[in-house]
């Protein structure tokens, strides 16, 4: 039987997500809404979990993300670099 592989979670940038929404004026029930506009079916406890690095973010959702932010995907992994730490 075939076991699914999951990602280890070693960097945690929920941090950063909430430093962005926050930044933009957004609770996260509003960034879910405009998430959704975007087709990106995604409910605020989930997104909490991402915040609280409980969960990792999927990678349609920080596509998604940096065009609502007009960011860079360098501000999502900010001081996450071990040579950082």
């Amino acid at each position: 039987m075939e076991r699914e592989q999951k990602l280890r979670r070693d960097r945690d940038m929920g941090a950063n997500l909430k430093k962005l929404r926050l930044a933009h004026g957004l609770s996260q029930e509003k960034l879910c809404a405009r998430l959704q506009h975007h087709a990106c079916d995604i409910g605020r406890s989930t997104y909490e979990k991402y915040e609280r690095g409980e969960l990792n973010i999927r990678i349609s959702v920080l596509i998604e993300l940096r065009k609502i932010y007009g960011c860079t995907y360098d501000d999502f992994f900010a001081g996450l670099d071990s040579d950082e730490n």
